[in-house]
């Protein structure tokens, strides 16, 4: 949102994104229930871009309401899980190593068309838990000892998310999964 202009009249999706920034917040543990509740009324009410970035001043920017597009996943072992209301960037770079990564849409926060993820993983494990409308495209890969295990048929004309799968795979396996 423009800070040049906080007396711009609010748009519907003006208020959707802060609400959803409000609500990944909440999720993460920045926000009781009633701070939420009490923000997500005022957010709902706005008039203004001013009245809108008011209300999350004091969190966070999201990635996707800031324009860095970026979430980078950095881990040799254990487990690394996305899931819930999280907003899906516009690129996401994995440099894993011997690590089980799950990255689930079911409820995300999809703001783009297109999501690329750039990997570099070895021994390790993609879950990516898709829902009818995401697409996944695997010809960026470069497989080494490694699987693709993805559903068949999803393809749809207009899909909501187009996910682009680049990189390289050593010893590694991608598997779709639908909730």
């Amino acid at each position: 949102m423009p800070d040049d202009r906080p007396d711009l009249r609010a748009s519907h999706a003006d208020r959707d994104r802060v609400v959803d920034a409000l609500r990944v917040a909440a999720g993460d543990g920045r926000l009781s229930a009633d701070e939420l509740d009490t923000r997500l009324e005022s957010a709902l009410s706005a008039r203004t871009l001013g009245e809108l970035a008011g209300l999350t001043a004091d969190l966070p920017n999201a990635p996707a309401a800031t324009g860095q597009d970026v979430l980078v996943v950095e881990q040799h072992g254990g487990r690394y899980v996305r899931e819930g209301r999280w907003p899906v960037p516009a690129r996401i770079e994995l440099r894993t190593q011997e690590c089980r990564v799950t990255l689930d849409f079911t409820h995300a926060v999809i703001t783009s068309n297109v999501l690329r993820i750039e990997t570099d993983m070895v021994h390790g494990k993609l879950f990516i838990v898709s829902s009818p409308g995401i697409v996944i495209d695997t010809d960026g890969l470069n497989l080494t000892y490694s699987k693709l295990k993805l559903h068949a048929g999803y393809a749809a004309a207009d899909p909501r998310l187009r996910i682009e799968l680049a990189g390289k795979l050593l010893h590694a396996k991608v598997v779709e999964q639908r909730p």
